[in-house]
């Protein structure tokens, strides 16, 4: 009886975190086109392709489909992302936006065209993204760690990270949630890697490069609570059927 007690006391905490969390969803990428995975092509070598994917160099952006994005160049297709992020959290000129793992700098491009005055700065840890980043962005990119962020603390008014803090381990992702929390409570956007039924997970495990902590939504909203961030976030699955993910 106690444990049976227990149990249901824990699931009603669970759902009443749930319902609160999923307030806080949003579809930022929903414009972008959605992708076909050739997920058997990553099963060969797949130990060496991650292990060149983690060095999050030439061969993770602009080498193989096997070993990461085989290619990653500008297309405009932020463009549509960054206008929506402008309309959601209600940017102004002068308002200061940060992109955690900027990659290229392409986000941080599109979000200074969108709206002229925006403050936008990104940073990532890859020196070969850095050195190859939008010329437009690149004035505005350092090389930083989400896990300590060297900014103050309530120092933006919006702070993206898309499909990067899963690339740290557990202990790290809730460091950078904290951060996130830190430099801009309420306002961050935090996207990561997810799956809904084993299926996805084994499609996931299959495909996955770079990604070091991944968790069903439930897992992580809890992680969210644990972490104190309050933002808003989103889920990068692999739908089995279709192998499809944005």
């Amino acid at each position: 009886m106690g444990n049976f007690a227990y149990f249901m006391k824990r699931r009603t905490a669970i759902s009443d975190l749930e319902d609160a969390r999923n307030r806080r969803d949003f579809d930022l990428l929903g414009t972008l086109p959605k992708c076909v995975r050739p997920v058997g092509a990553r099963k060969a070598n797949k130990e060496e392709n991650r292990r060149l994917a983690l060095k999050f160099g030439a061969e993770y952006f602009d080498g193989t489909r096997e070993q990461g994005y085989g290619g990653y160049h500008y297309d405009g297709r932020w463009r549509r992302v960054a206008e929506r992020a402008v309309r959601h959290w209600q940017l102004r000129p002068g308002s200061r936006v940060l992109d955690v793992g900027c990659a290229k700098g392409f986000f941080v491009n599109d979000l200074r065209e969108a709206l002229p005055g925006l403050d936008v700065v990104g940073i990532d840890v890859s020196d070969y993204a850095l050195e190859n980043a939008h010329p437009h962005a690149k004035p505005y990119l350092s090389k930083a760690s989400c896990e300590r962020l060297p900014f103050a603390d309530n120092s933006f008014d919006a702070v993206f990270a898309i499909n990067t803090i899963h690339n740290l381990d557990r202990a790290g992702c809730e460091r950078a949630l904290r951060e996130i929390e830190r430099v801009c409570p309420g306002r961050g956007f935090v996207q990561v890697d997810a799956y809904r039924t084993e299926l996805e997970r084994e499609v996931f495990l299959e495909w996955m490069l770079t990604a070091k902590c991944y968790d069903t939504p439930m897992g992580w909203l809890q992680l969210f609570h644990r972490a104190g961030y309050s933002g808003w976030h989103w889920w990068t699955v692999l739908q089995a059927d279709e192998e499809i993910s944005r």
